[in-house]
């Protein structure tokens, strides 16, 4: 990987990066952050105008495109990890081993086994990360760059070195870069420094020897605008950024899901049960005087039997088919491991706009401090939405109406809007005056204004004070959401500061209006219905979050930001758990409300789309965002919805729902059939004279019966396995395999039983007959216990099925054919394989006496409560 100048440490300034020329090659240039700006330029032959179309497709080609690819494993690496675990590296060994001492036969058949099955699990991981890639692309973040003279928008990774980016409050920065002008920009840098608060990016020089948190005049990629507007040249893309060396530490720190949790213990339950059965198994050869290599052999190959090595594959292919069925539902599944966690949704979190709400914010009225209709309210506000250059919110929109602001009104200076002031300031020449106006939520223009404008001309904000805020409660309570305009006279200012937001004048107010969406209430009782309970969040007022949420049915009193900050977390956990509504929250009081509801067991959604959305979507069990969302929120975000819509929330935990229900139906069933499988060939190495299947025949029979589980992603799910959340839990996979594992088992030594001691068989003959019964029954128990119900009654999928009995159909003709000799099979007589025929009869029988019972799904515990 190319260096980085942030690889020695995230605040350090490391060794210097390389940064591609318009000429081609790659040239050092040093600390782009130190000295005059036009040498920074000259060092990638570039302007300060940006580039033109036909230089970007040139350096694109030149140079790759400008991403830091970290933890997808492609081409040979991905290969070579289907041969690493410590089994297979130690089964190759003994297999080279084997050869050396003159079993050539046997050796290279069990290579060529261990080489299908790898290759089999590296072509399902690839197919599924090449169906990642594909609806990753559908939700790409961009940039805005300047390109022959105009701003267009194009994907970050097509983003090249001399391209201008203009930047806007939610924009992440898409390269390393040097800024050039910037209006209030502040930046979030976490990513990089761990520093909590934004930074104030500045153009301007900084030593050469400054650390990444104090090189003011850069920007890295990785990180993103809070706040302000900016333009900046890009100096480095890709490999060579700052973010490419920590990339490895940044893409590390999402905590591992529920699933990933799961599934690790659930491994760790297998490697003791290995340990103690390989152990056991070869201690028991060798005191029957068996040959040490064939005694080791054998015992690696029933320890890769255990071990289910395709469980990545099956996982990765399990999960790539419902990311794709998900699409086809409107939800684009980015980090796939989440569809398992969405599945075991409990709680979800979600702000009201379009979700709650139509989405179509409306300007209902322009008021002045009495409440009457004012246009000069209406005036100014257009004047401070339409000349700002910083992120236009849907209110902005419904201000503008589709009307530019005069072409004789000039923008000044502007102070851009935050979240800590919570308001939006625009000097600007109006006509011969020149003039601030501000606005933004009502109570923090009210902090910054010492009279009002009424029918008697300027009075002290006191006077009026009470009924403004009586107005503001009154539209409030009727779903509207208020904010304020001020003024203040400016004739001679050139800039704009927050300091100037002083002594301004209030006069009016602005109402809008986001009616709940008709089918908001059933889409929030279909969530209930399906385990799920929906809480809505919001910064707005107390007043509007009561009303929405009672025309939506969720019901109860706002719990208010003052009260969450002031609430220790032990009684916060107890007061979210009885909460539907949080009203006039920050996003720090977001995040406190999910680890609350965590801390409770719950499994959280959180539907973010703004700015401040990021630290919640992060810290969130599963981070939902929208197609239309600012870039920072669809970067944060795990699954990305491209319509906004409870529906299609429901419908993607649907098929959340099933693609779990999927994947643990490999886990369940090939962990009990291949737990009988050890324990029966264990209990066969002590009662016969000879090694009951040669360790070739074991990883065949391990490698045939995994090629269905490769096609269980496309089975039917019953739909009382969609009604409720579920997770992944090792006690219930434990007590499964302790219910349905002794069926096998018996089957197994009662056929051993009447192949050996009944039918007197030649030792071929019975491991040939052993090695049918083994490999269609684990096929049989897939089919019957898919389902708590009757196998007549749930199908499995025409693919499931056809692979199965092809699978089976190939096992009983294997006996028969050219390969039967090197994998030491020999036909069995017809009596033998109807024996066998009726014992699966009976197999089948059992199990499904057995579910009748116990279900298998009632050994699955349900998700985590919500809260």
């Amino acid at each position: 990987m190319a260096s980085g100048h942030g690889r020695g440490g995230a605040c350090q300034g490391g060794p210097e990066g390389r940064v591609e020329s318009a000429s081609g090659p790659r040239e050092r240039t040093g600390a782009f952050w130190a000295g005059p700006l036009p040498e920074a330029l000259r060092a990638i032959r570039a302007g300060d105008q940006g580039r033109t179309q036909a230089e970007a497709g040139r350096l694109l080609r030149e140079h790759g495109p400008n991403q830091v690819e970290v933890g997808r494993r492609r081409g040979w690496r991905l290969l070579l990890t289907q041969f690493t675990s410590p089994i297979i590296l130690i089964l190759l060994a003994a297999t080279v081993l084997s050869m050396a001492l003159g079993d050539l036969t046997d050796g290279v058949i069990i290579l060529a086994i261990i080489v299908a099955s790898g290759g089999l699990g590296f072509w399902q991981e690839r197919a599924a990360g090449r169906a990642v890639d594909a609806l990753q692309a559908r939700v790409r973040v961009r940039a805005e760059v300047i390109r022959d003279g105009r701003e267009v928008t194009v994907p970050v990774p097509e983003v090249v070195v001399g391209d201008l980016v203009v930047l806007r409050a939610g924009d992440v920065v898409p390269a390393d870069c040097r800024l050039i002008d910037a209006q209030r920009l502040q930046v979030d840098q976490s990513a990089l420094t761990g520093e909590a608060f934004p930074v104030e990016k500045t153009p301007g020089e900084t030593p050469v020897d400054a650390d990444l948190a104090r090189r003011t005049n850069a920007l890295w990629m990785g990180t993103h605008a809070v706040s302000g507007t900016g333009r900046a040249v890009v100096m480095r893309t890709g490999r060579d950024t700052a973010f490419a060396g920590v990339a490895g530490r940044v893409a590390a720190r999402p905590a591992a899901t529920g699933f990933q949790r799961g599934l690790t213990r659930f491994g760790l339950l297998l490697v003791r049960i290995m340990v103690v059965l390989l152990v056991a198994i070869f201690v028991a050869n060798l005191v029957l005087g068996r040959p040490i290599i064939d005694s080791l052999l054998f015992s690696l190959a029933l320890a890769v039997g255990l071990t289910p090595q395709m469980l990545p594959a099956i996982v990765a292919v399990s999960l790539s088919a419902g990311a794709r069925m998900m699409a086809a539902e409107r939800v684009i599944v980015k980090r796939l491991e989440a569809i398992e966690d969405f599945g075991a949704m409990t709680v979800l979190l979600t702000d009201k706009t379009g979700t709650l709400t139509t989405g179509t914010v409306t300007l209902t009225g322009s008021l002045d401090v009495c409440g009457r209709p004012d246009d000069e309210v209406g005036r100014l506000a257009r004047l401070n939405a339409g000349l700002q250059r910083g992120f236009h919110n849907p209110m902005d929109t419904a201000i503008m109406h589709g009307r530019p602001a005069a072409d004789e009104h000039r923008r000044i200076a502007e102070v851009p809007y935050d979240f800590t002031r919570r308001r939006l300031s625009v000097l600007v020449q109006d006509h011969d005056t020149r003039k601030l106006i501000t606005k933004g939520a009502l109570s923090s223009v009210l902090d910054v204004c010492a009279t009002a404008r009424t029918d008697h001309g300027l009075v002290p904000l006191d006077e009026v004070r009470d009924e403004v805020q009586r107005r503001f409660t009154e539209l409030s309570a009727r779903g509207h959401r208020v904010l304020g305009v001020a003024v203040r006279p400016r004739p001679d200012a050139t800039t704009a500061t927050p300091a100037d937001e002083t002594g301004m004048t209030l006069v009016g107010l602005l109402a809008f209006q986001d009616p709940p969406k008709p089918d908001a209430a059933s889409a929030i009782g279909r969530l209930a219905r399906m385990g799920i309970s929906v809480r809505l969040i919001t910064g707005d007022n107390r007043h509007a979050a009561r009303h929405i949420a009672r025309e939506v049915g969720l019901a109860g009193e706002p719990m208010l930001g003052a009260d969450i900050a002031a609430c220790p977390d032990a009684d916060l956990a107890a007061r979210v758990a009885h909460t539907a509504v949080f009203a006039e929250v920050d996003p720090t009081q977001k995040e406190r409300v999910l680890a609350a509801l965590r801390a409770r067991g719950a499994v959280v959604g959180f539907i973010g789309d703004g700015i401040n959305d990021s630290p919640a979507l992060h810290a969130a069990d599963v981070g939902i965002s929208v197609d239309t969302a600012v870039d920072v929120a669809k970067q944060a975000a795990a699954i990305v919805l491209l319509e906004k819509s409870l529906d299609v929330v429901a419908d993607g935990v649907r098929l959340g729902r099933r693609t779990f229900t999927n994947t643990l139906k490999y886990i369940r069933v090939n962990t009990s059939a291949s737990f009988g499988n050890v324990v029966s060939m264990s209990v066969a190495t002590l009662v016969l004279p000879f090694l009951p299947l040669l360790p070739r025949q074991v990883l065949l029979l391990n490698f045939l019966s995994d090629i269905p589980y490769t096609t269980v992603s496309t089975d039917h799910a019953d739909p009382e396995q969609l009604q409720h959340p579920r997770a992944v839990d090792v006690r219930a996979i434990r007590h499964f395999m302790l219910v349905y594992g002794p069926i096998s088992i018996a089957f197994d030594l009662v056929a051993l039983a009447v192949l050996h001691w009944w039918w007197h068989i030649s030792t071929d003959v019975f491991r040939t007959a052993w090695f049918i019964q083994f490999t269609v029954t684990e096929i049989i128990v897939l089919m019957v216990l898919r389902t708590n119900r009757a196998f007549l009654r749930s199908r499995p999928s025409a693919t499931l099925l056809g692979t199965g009995t092809l699978l089976a159909a190939v096992t009983v003709a294997l006996p028969y054919s050219p390969l039967a000799r090197p994998l030491g099979l020999a036909p069995p007589p017809v009596p033998v394989l109807a024996t066998l025929a009726v014992l699966g009869v009976a197999y089948v029988a059992v199990n499904e006496l057995t579910k009748r019972r116990i279900p298998p799904d009632h050994l699955v515990t349900n998700s985590r409560s919500d809260g």
